[in-house]
């Protein structure tokens, strides 16, 4: 017992719980007609069995009652109505009762291990632990941790990454299961996890560690790049020169644990233009539009600048997206000023309405006669100054839309009317020598038809 207690740390009451319900299994399973009960006996460090039998007058039942003379003969004390105790010998218990004795002891010292490490780690999560690659089950990666064993799943591990079986590992704790299903370790790793990048800076940058700096949000793609936004409570401090550290040093002792993944250091702000701004370096924004009711916004940039701000496969603006939480859409000057081009030529449709006006509706954030049309007199009256000129102008921008929709609607009819005309070109008199042609008779018509099929099948390609 003392040497499992050693091996395993498992409290030494469990192991002895676990001996006595095995045995008392073991018993139970051969003599299931008798009441028996299982004590561990401190002063000899074994296991004892115990026959119990309730002392009555007249004993039916040999296996649970006992009458008084023959009690008298394990206990002289023993009275009617008492229940006693017999000692019972475990040398006849069979290879099958033997063999159910070892499952349960097994399955409770299974039990208590899982139990233990539940207890060990489960204030850990959060964590970066470090162990030894031991096996591989499928595509996950079982880690020596100590005494105990973890995961790192494959859908936690960086892409791309290989290991080998005794190299040492570090990885974030995620989960700590107390009752995995199926059977497996019961903590999980990841190195996936943008905590896990968290933690690293966290270790590596002192600032991080007394709350100096603070990593405000992360975005990552395992394996590939990462950016983080990182603010300082003293002003002093620069929070991206912290992260970075002398010639580099602290970033790249991540990047390293990371094997080579790019981490972008950014910083963070609490204005929204400037954090996104930011968060899209290294390009350089021209121009944000901002819409506050969809959390979205409309990014400008130069047009040399629209590749680097997309990024490879639309990474960069991805991870901007998922670093400031909005939706970003990012368009480049030239296509602005065609799109500008096109809303300004609209809008110079409404009758009576100058170009210093058209510019000023579209700076305003009217790019259509529709948004016009449709906006109310107050921030039309923002922009000309007038309300009766805006409530002209919405009028005008109301009869154009009126106009284009009639247009629409006769065009829709045209290739009707020319389709019509054409048929009537092509038999002018027809109409009139209809009612004077002769009914067909029946026989006719069938004769005409099978005709025209036979024809018809005839001309067919086969």
């Amino acid at each position: 017992i003392d040497q499992v207690v050693r091996e395993k740390g498992i409290d030494r009451s469990i192991i002895i719980e676990a001996l006595e319900a095995a045995l008392l299994t073991a018993a139970r399973r051969k003599y299931s007609h008798r009441d028996i009960e299982a004590y561990f006996n401190e002063d000899l460090g074994e296991i004892e069995l115990f026959e119990f039998r309730d002392v009555v007058e007249n004993p039916e039942n040999p296996y649970r009652e006992i009458s008084l003379e023959e009690a008298r003969r394990y206990d002289p004390g023993a009275e009617m109505g008492d229940s006693i105790g017999m000692k019972m010998a475990m040398d006849d218990f069979g290879r099958i009762a033997a063999q159910t004795a070892k499952q349960v002891i097994i399955q409770r010292l299974r039990d208590a291990e899982r139990e233990n490490t539940y207890r060990q780690y489960k204030d850990r999560t959060g964590e970066i632990l470090s162990g030894l690659v031991r096996r591989f089950e499928r595509r996950d990666i079982i880690v020596e941790i100590g005494k105990d064993e973890a995961v790192l799943p494959y859908r936690e591990q960086i892409p791309r990454e290989s290991y080998c079986a005794g190299e040492r590992i570090r990885a974030y704790v995620k989960e700590v299961r107390r009752d995995p299903r199926p059977a497996g370790p019961q903590i999980v790793l990841s190195r996936t996890d943008p905590n896990f990048l968290v933690q690293l800076f966290t270790l590596e940058v002192p600032e991080i560690y007394e709350g100096i700096v603070r990593i405000e949000s992360v975005a990552r793609e395992p394996g590939s790049r990462s950016k983080i936004a990182v603010s300082s409570r003293d002003p002093d401090v620069d929070p991206v020169g912290a992260c970075v550290g002398i010639k580099g040093s602290r970033v790249q002792a991540v990047v390293q644990e990371l094997r080579g993944e790019k981490i972008d250091i950014v910083p963070y702000s609490t204005d929204t233009a400037t954090f996104l701004c930011n968060a899209l370096a290294p390009a350089i924004v021209s121009k944000i539009i901002i819409d506050q009711d969809a959390h979205e916004v409309e990014v400008v940039v130069a047009d040399d600048q629209l590749s680097l701000a997309i990024g490879r496969k639309g990474q960069n603006v991805r991870l901007a997206s998922q670093l400031t939480g909005w939706r970003i859409d990012i368009k480049s000057e030239s296509s602005m000023e065609r799109l500008a081009e096109v809303a300004m030529l609209d809008i110079s449709q409404i009758p009576q309405i100058g170009e210093l006006l058209v510019k000023s509706l579209h700076h305003s954030g009217f790019n259509s006669i529709e948004d016009i049309a449709h906006a109310d007199i107050e921030s039309l009256e923002e922009v000309t100054g007038d309300r009766q000129r805006a409530i002209e102008i919405r009028e005008g921008a109301l009869a154009v839309l009126e106009g284009r929709r009639e247009a629409a609607r006769l065009k829709a009819l045209e290739p009707k009317s020319a389709e019509a005309q054409e048929v009537m070109a092509s038999s002018p008199n027809e109409a009139d020598e209809a009612p004077e042609a002769a009914p067909a008779s029946p026989e006719a018509e069938i004769e005409e038809s099978v005709s025209s099929a036979t024809h018809e099948n005839a001309t067919q390609p086969r």
